[in-house]
């Protein structure tokens, strides 16, 4: 089997073998607690132009089905593992990982000790990397690492975000306006369940959102640095102009967004949070979410905007979601509705809008 090579910027070089397809490539080294969901991973939009390190140690053994997609796309740059399954089992009629990542140009490395990388990033911070299958070139590699600016210089929201609007009629009575700074497919059924949808790009202007008739807005997940400049331009903007005028609720970057329109500020994670079991305290509940994300809010730049933080991370204690004091406004950093009792996000949400009816 092909030998390839996971370079860090610090000089870490690891051999291993190579699935998927054949490309070398750079990126922001992250690492993901999950212990499933490597399909929901990869194709999630808020993990745009990452190498993805999983510390859980198999992936690809109940293969890959279309159902498990959360886009329409493979938006890591790569992926680490430390072993994945050539044979998926039968049970769930899956194609192979490895055929998945050639299909979408996606490299992979597999036989790294996956968590050695996991508590070097722990240590010192996400770091910037690349899988390459060239050895004689890796000294070029590491210092190329070392030159690149941080991740990340480009709006990766226009990448992911759709390029048109559109509608979803749903037979609901509630209609909401969906900004896509790369809106999950699982969180566009969560809102199908419960609203009709006109989703919207990006950068769309807030007049026109108001102007589709929509009795709320969804403010979505999404990948990179919520105030990169472009994304302050737009989409801040567009919510700024919104808040006092509808009811809003934002979701995973949605989250950042929401407290940069108002006044907030954000900041990088030492190391972000990507899983299935980040622990949330909201009153006197600790729920259990999903996250994908390395920025977060500055609790102490929310005052003076209105927003209150009501739930805390219990590991790194950040901000996981906000409400405000006056304005029909909540947030949560995580993917709500995947478990019964997170749903009480979009139930606040409809009440907002329908005491506004």
């Amino acid at each position: 089997m092909a030998t390839n090579y996971l370079v860090l910027e610090d000089g870490t070089v690891l051999e291993g073998v190579a699935f998927g397809y054949e490309k070398a490539v750079s990126g922001e080294v992250v690492f993901t607690t999950a212990m499933g969901g490597y399909q929901e991973n990869i194709t999630d939009p808020s993990n745009c132009g990452q190498i993805l390190v999983s510390t859980y140690p198999l992936m690809g053994d109940y293969g890959i089905t279309d159902s498990a997609n959360q886009s329409d796309n493979v938006w890591i740059a790569g992926l680490v593992v430390k072993e994945y399954c050539d044979e998926p089992s039968p049970m769930y009629n899956g194609r192979k990982i490895d055929d998945f990542l050639k299909e979408h140009k996606i490299p992979g490395i597999s036989g790294i000790d996956t968590r050695e990388i996991t508590l070097k990033t722990r240590d010192n911070g996400t770091m910037k990397g690349a899988i390459v299958y060239d050895k004689a070139n890796i000294d070029a590699v590491i210092e190329d690492l070392k030159k690149m600016p941080e991740y990340p210089v480009e709006n990766l929201v226009s990448k992911v975000s759709c390029k048109t609007a559109y509608s979803v009629d749903n037979g609901k009575d509630l209609t909401v306006g969906v900004i896509d700074c790369g809106l999950m497919n699982g969180i566009k059924k969560s809102l199908s369940e419960r609203y009709n949808l006109k989703v919207f790009p990006y950068d769309t202007a807030a007049q026109t959102i108001l102007d589709a008739g929509v009795d709320g807005v969804v403010v979505t997940n999404g990948p990179g640095n919520p105030a990169h400049p472009e994304i302050m331009d737009t989409v801040v903007k567009t919510v700024k102009e919104l808040s006092s005028k509808t009811a809003i609720v934002g979701l995973g970057l949605g989250n950042q967004i929401v407290a940069l329109a108002l006044g907030g500020k954000t900041s990088k994670l030492k190391y972000g949070h990507r899983g299935t079991s980040q622990p949330v305290r909201c009153g006197t509940r600790i729920y259990i979410t999903t996250q994908n994300h390395g920025y977060a809010i500055d609790e102490a730049s929310l005052e003076g905007t209105g927003l209150v933080a009501d739930q805390i991370n219990i590991n790194d204690k950040s901000v996981e979601g906000t409400r405000h004091k006056d304005l029909p406004i909540i947030t949560c950093q995580y993917v709500p509705g995947e478990s019964s009792d997170t749903a009480f996000v979009y139930e606040d949400f409809t009440k907002m809008m329908e005491a506004r009816k």
